[in-house]
């Protein structure tokens, strides 16, 4: 089953947010790309589909730049492959600059200008354009629903599904539902009773931590509430109390600098959990560069997410993305999702052949997806609306650990890592 909004995605806003407000405002810095590559084999006229980026956002140029990769790749291999029935997939890129200016500007230029058929593997810090991008009826397929344009918006489809109405409002009336799978993971697995949430005294990083330790405590934990200064975090303070609190999880609500300086912290004083747990954005091959100091922390490190493991080359899906991407530096789970969000528009594309593949037809197809999985990639994925939210639902997540010498660790199958699950609400 799938989850209406996943809390790890209301994670990554929250960190997204927090680098934000760190790194001060900046100018929008919007950047069309074409495809300039050499044109594969295809005779057709080629397809058109636009891919928006927050490149040089405040974040920096490497925190979105996962799916888009991932989406490239896979449309590369498919017109060396012959593209979609002769007809080559044609890429148009555009760099928000992470600005609401810029992704109006980007989502004018792709839609009203170069006529994409479809948006695919949208990675953006603030999408502005999204209702126009649902006003034009243009399928957005596969993005990474950092805010809640995807559980706001028809014609917008997230790569993790949902089943909130869609109806220009929010989730249920202005309210976005997650489940706590990943809380009775580990209680259930790993006899995990008491867990820690550390946060920054800043409004969103506090926030997102009422949120984790909301979910907590409805799965009986004792919860551990730590709060650090923003501006001058004593990480080793915190970690001496995570260890005199004998604590099982950490979970936290800070950016990725202030995870490796809280895990040295943590060897430093001793401090020996049974996972310090972080979620998609984080589950990259980056690993050993980020935490190199903290080699007990790191390798007790776990992610969860809703996609297959990057490093699980023992599934046929997984060792073709990694076969085509092999020449990236690094590799994650967000480029994952943009082979199959990538993935997702070709199956699209593909079945309206015989019509003509168009926006009105290639979004029915994505609109009628009920459990698509992208040959096994994705946990199933719908967008079969509910009028009302359900309280309790079957969520199932995908589970991997770090360990030195073999990466990234898959812990059972996702399909069948499975729980009965309350849901609770919060406000995007």
């Amino acid at each position: 089953m799938r989850r209406p909004y996943r809390a790890a995605e209301a994670a990554a806003a929250v960190l997204l947010l927090l680098l934000g407000t760190a790194c001060g405002s900046r100018l929008p810095e919007s950047d069309f790309e074409h495809d300039r590559r050499t044109p594969a084999p295809a005779t057709g006229e080629p397809l058109r589909v636009g891919i928006i980026t927050s490149v040089t956002s405040p974040v920096g140029g490497n925190a979105f730049t996962g799916p888009r990769d991932g989406a490239q790749a896979y449309f590369d291999r498919l017109n060396a492959r012959g593209g979609i029935d002769g007809r080559r997939v044609e890429v148009r890129r555009c760099d928000d600059g992470g600005s609401g200016v810029g992704n109006n500007e980007c989502v004018h230029r792709l839609i009203d200008e170069d006529r994409v058929v479809a948006l695919v593997a949208t990675t953006a810090l603030d999408y502005a354009g999204a209702s126009r991008v649902s006003r034009a009826r243009v399928p957005d397929i596969g993005g990474q629903p950092i805010g809640a344009a995807y559980d706001t918006y028809p014609h917008l489809y997230g790569i993790y599904g949902s089943q909130a109405p869609r109806d220009g409002t929010p989730g249920w009336d202005g309210k976005l539902y997650g489940g706590t799978e990943v809380y009775r993971y580990f209680k259930r697995e790993h006899g995990a009773r008491t867990a820690a949430v550390v946060s920054y005294n800043q409004a969103a990083s506090a926030a997102y931590a009422r949120l984790v330790e909301q979910g907590l405590k409805a799965e009986g934990y004792e919860v551990v509430t730590e709060q650090v200064d923003f501006a001058l975090p004593n990480f080793r303070a915190v970690a001496a109390d995570l260890k005199q609190q004998g604590a099982d999880l950490v979970f936290d609500a800070i950016d990725s600098h202030g995870n490796a300086r809280l895990c040295k912290a943590m060897d430093d004083v001793g401090a020996e959990v049974t996972a310090k747990v972080t979620n998609v954005q984080n589950w990259t091959s980056t690993v050993p560069e980020d935490y190199r100091d903290a080699p007990r922390c790191r390798n007790a490190l776990w992610a969860t997410g809703s996609s297959r493991n990057h490093q699980d080359t023992g599934n046929e899906a997984v060792r073709e993305f990694r076969d085509a991407t092999e020449s990236l530096p690094t590799h994650s789970q967000w480029q994952l999702e943009g082979w199959a969000a990538a993935k997702w528009f070709t199956d699209a594309a593909r079945s309206c052949s015989r019509t003509g593949i168009t926006r009105a037809c290639v979004d029915d197809f994505v609109h009628r997806s009920d459990g698509y999985t992208a040959d096994g990639l994705l946990l199933p994925v719908t967008f079969r609306p509910l009028p009302e939210p359900p309280q309790i639902r079957r969520n199932c997540l995908s589970v991997a650990r770090w360990q030195d010498g073999r990466g990234w660790v898959s812990q059972g199958d996702m399909n069948s890592t499975c729980f009965d699950v309350p849901l609770l609400s919060y406000e995007p």
